[in-house]
């Protein structure tokens, strides 16, 4: 079994680092955030106070971050993985990040000596809690194979991108026909309910016919259809559109520095940016069903509810 350092113990982190404890790793995690850090250490997951702390001895280290700013930061800063990585460790990050970010993180560590796999994610909350994420790894063979080992106890699939900056590059593309699909579904939705068909009914359709797509199976936007969809809890984030919008952003930047024509990308990412617009960067991605809409209502989406539980009191303790 190994010991792992795992930063970064978010929405996504939490889960995984909890199985990677479920599986006999011993896992030494790091977040700003209290309330996530107490939630991992409930999984299993030693809390500790600093990186040097959760690295000392390690055999790997990987990081769930959500932005490349904060990857760039907790990697190169003076107290980062860099400066206190063991050179037997494998780092790994899980983030989703630009392709030159993650092409740094590989450049960076081979000038220290050190070992770094690309290895972002696919599978959102739902998937991190069942341990079936896909996983795209990017880096040197042999490097990729021991990401491999270390990364099974929370994937679903482990697949073998190609070179430094593979597997990000892979997540970019993936994550871009995502929020495509999502667009896509959203307008779907809509217009079957105008058109008076019964949403379960029009959803088992789409499931088994030519408008299928994991985001319809996982995320459809209208209550009591799919279980765990952000529909039947007034839209609460299991991807945020602050998230996905960094993330459709970047697809865009990747689109123009290759010189890609991405007009349907473009157009998921100025959804995203009204939702944005509006205050809605914490509600669910899967919220810009809301744009589809003839007046702007979402059957399962009450805005009042939000401004409530703002305007609520906050309980005070002795």
């Amino acid at each position: 079994m190994a010991t792992i350092a795992f930063i970064g113990l978010g929405h996504m982190g939490e889960p995984m680092a909890g199985h990677l404890v479920a599986a006999g790793h011993t896992v030494r995690g790091v977040d700003l955030n209290p309330a996530a850090a107490a939630a991992a250490a409930a999984r299993g997951v030693e809390i500790v106070g600093s990186v040097a702390e959760a690295l000392a001895g390690a055999d790997a280290c990987l990081t769930s971050l959500p932005k490349p700013e904060h990857v760039r930061a907790v990697y190169g800063g003076d107290d980062g993985i860099f400066a206190h990585a063991p050179a037997s460790a494998v780092l790994m990050d899980t983030s989703t990040v630009d392709v030159e970010t993650s092409r740094w993180c590989h450049d960076a560590a081979t000038e220290r000596g050190l070992t770094f796999v690309d290895a972002p994610i696919s599978g959102g909350t739902a998937g991190a809690e069942a341990h079936s994420l896909t996983f795209m790894l990017g880096g040197r063979p042999d490097d990729v194979e021991r990401a491999r080992e270390i990364v099974a106890p929370m994937a679903g699939n482990v697949i073998a991108c190609g070179d430094a900056g593979a597997g990000i590059a892979a997540k970019l593309a993936n994550n871009m026909m995502l929020f495509i699909s999502v667009m896509a579904m959203s307008e779907g939705s809509q217009l079957a309910e105008r058109l008076g068909l019964d949403p379960r009914v029009f959803w088992e359709v789409a499931r088994v016919s030519s408008g299928d797509s994991w985001a319809l199976r996982t995320w459809y936007p209208v209550p009591d259809v799919v279980e765990r969809a952000a529909a039947n809890n007034n839209f609460e984030p299991t991807f945020s559109v602050d998230l996905a919008r960094k993330d459709c952003g970047l697809a865009v930047q990747a689109g123009d520095v290759t010189g890609v024509h991405l007009p349907a990308a473009r157009l998921a990412l100025a959804q995203l940016d009204e939702l944005i617009a509006e205050g809605y960067g914490g509600k669910d991605c899967t919220l810009v069903a809301k744009l589809a809409s003839p007046d702007g209502t979402l059957r399962g989406f009450d805005p009042a509810a939000d401004a409530a539980a703002s305007a609520a009191p906050v309980p005070t303790h002795a």
